[in-house]
């Protein structure tokens, strides 16, 4: 009698070392992957549906077994695995929405960055093209207008130089807007100066 308890009772810790981490994944997986899709919207309701029968199943697929031979096995161990099933179930359901924030933040501020470095590039490109006109004594005799902010288009110019500067040291939203808005102002004034176009 108390071998056979003993044989069970090896048993069953043997099919919980071998299925929980199974049960564990595809219960996780599975209600990760349907929250997902819910959250995303993308789909009509028919594929919606559809895709949700075969997430389901394939997770039932693969839970189940999990759970029924160490139920067999030993009744308490499938009560346990039973238990941390559900347990894993709620909190993959609970925490896949925040889960999926985070990870479309941090895309985001990814793409940001690589947005504002790409910005800063095309404003150093533009302040050194407008410091021609302003350092090059040859540019500054054949285009003063560059340098004059009675001009117009050069008064927008420096407006313009200004907000892009004040929006460079941080990753701002706004900055890459900015520097094109720059780009488009240094175009206006050297062709309000009279630059040849092939010469800007």
């Amino acid at each position: 009698m108390g071998g056979a308890l003993f044989e069970g009772m090896l048993q069953g810790a043997w099919a919980l070392i071998l299925c929980a981490p199974v049960l564990v994944a595809s219960v996780g997986a599975t209600v990760f992957v349907v929250q997902r899709r819910a959250l995303a919207g993308n789909d009509s309701q028919a594929e919606r549906s559809d895709q949700l029968f075969w997430d389901l199943f394939l997770g039932a697929a693969v839970a189940v077994p999990a759970l029924l031979i160490p139920t067999l096995l030993s009744p308490w161990t499938g009560l346990f695995l039973g238990g941390a099933g559900v347990a894993t179930g709620i909190a993959a359901y609970r925490g896949t929405p925040k889960y999926l924030a985070k990870r479309s933040a941090k895309r985001e501020n990814h793409a940001l960055e690589t947005a504002h470095l790409a910005a800063q590039a095309q404003h150093d490109e533009l302040i050194a093209r407008w410091r021609r006109y302003e350092l090059d004594p040859a540019c500054n005799i054949d285009f003063p207008a560059l340098t004059d902010v009675r001009t117009p288009e050069t008064s927008a110019l420096i407006k313009a130089m200004r907000h892009a500067e004040a929006l460079r040291s941080a990753a701002h939203q706004g900055y890459p807007d900015a520097v094109s808005s720059l780009g488009a102002s240094l175009a206006a004034a050297e062709r309000a100066a009279g630059l040849p176009a092939e010469q800007a």
